[in-house]
């Protein structure tokens, strides 16, 4: 059985009329409850500790979101708002992903989605924005590494923004690989193909940019062609999925075309490269503003979750041997391909 944490706080981080709205997870949670709630458990997440959110995250943000929600609210950049009831919806957002990785690892669940809002990629250590106040990803590997026992920890990111957060926050860490696959050029403008970390971390940030028009050969050549191959060579002990799902063809803030059918393969890529590395799966609700794909596309990663076929092999197109030749080349992944 998997496990989807949802709070009704996430409703209440009232952002107007804006993408990132309480709507995404009324359609998501009306799709899961027509399909049943197929094998899931569904609980309420605890609120993040503020030693959670420090591990990733500077003292002075954390006190500034806090004053900010408890004075009513307001725009902490042009695209980037609170209210009042923010707060306990940030910190149950990151805390279902702290407490998704501790269950996880554990051996309660076989995998843990955690379907609230705000989303968190964008958020770096210092700095709320792009519609993120904490990162949840982030939030929750770090929790696994301090304090679950975990010693590796592999992010990829498919949102089709490049998480400048988690990229930023783990830039210098070998404890955990970060992979994201994102359309370049498009928002925030990172997510360099050479851009690999730096200084212990140097070789555990892959990013893999794909052009506007991209589909499912590209975004499952990826997990196929690079994610697979590093994380059988580096055996990290738990996945996390940053799943946005604003690459979607339906979505209307990006230019690729990945259909439903292409989510359902990455999350099985996942889900069989999970099983054979023995990495339970984590997934963290990043973007998706179309609500009708979104949730149909949330429905299917839960369904894939919860088991099925192995997906079919997909060939290396130019954009994917690219960047294999990219990663294999760099000296901490040669042996691995």
């Amino acid at each position: 059985m998997g496990l989807y944490f949802h709070h009704p706080a996430s409703l209440l981080h009232d952002t107007g009329p804006h993408p990132e709205n309480a709507g995404r997870i009324r359609a998501i949670e009306a799709v899961l409850e027509d399909a049943g709630w197929p094998g899931l458990e569904r609980a309420e997440p605890p609120r993040a500790e503020r030693e959670w959110l420090t591990r990733v995250h500077g003292a002075a943000l954390v006190d500034a979101i806090e004053e900010l929600c408890a004075a009513g609210g307001g725009a902490i950049d042009f695209d980037t708002v609170v209210v009042e009831a923010s707060w306990e919806a940030s910190l149950r957002a990151a805390g279902a992903a702290a407490e998704g990785a501790r269950l996880l690892l554990e051996g309660a669940h076989g995998f843990v989605f955690c379907g609230l809002r705000p989303p968190g990629h964008h958020a770096e250590s210092n700095r709320a924005m792009g519609f993120c106040l904490f990162n949840n990803a982030a939030v929750g590997a770090a929790h696994a590494l301090a304090a679950c026992g975990a010693e590796r920890v592999l992010i990829l990111d498919w949102d089709v923004h490049h998480g400048n957060g988690t990229a930023e926050i783990f830039d210098r860490r070998a404890d955990v690989l970060y992979v994201s696959i994102h359309q370049s050029p498009l928002y925030p403008g990172t997510g360099a193909a050479g851009d690999f970390g730096s200084g212990p971390g140097d070789g555990m940030t892959l990013n893999l940019p794909v052009p506007p028009g991209a589909g499912g050969e590209e975004f499952r050549g990826m997990i196929e062609h690079v994610v697979a191959p590093a994380a059988r060579s580096w055996r990290p002990d738990l996945l996390i999925i940053s799943a946005g799902y604003d690459a979607h063809a339906g979505d209307p803030l990006a230019n690729c075309v990945v259909e439903d059918h292409d989510y359902a393969a990455m999350t099985a890529a996942m889900r069989e490269l999970g099983s054979e590395i023995g990495a339970p799966i984590l997934v963290c609700l990043e973007g998706g503003y179309d609500p009708a794909a979104l949730a149909r596309s949330v429905l299917i990663t839960v369904e894939e979750l919860v088991g099925g076929p192995p997906p079919p092999s997909v060939s290396a197109v130019p954009v994917v041997a690219d960047a294999v030749a990219r990663v294999s080349a760099h000296e901490r992944w040669r042996s691995a391909f």
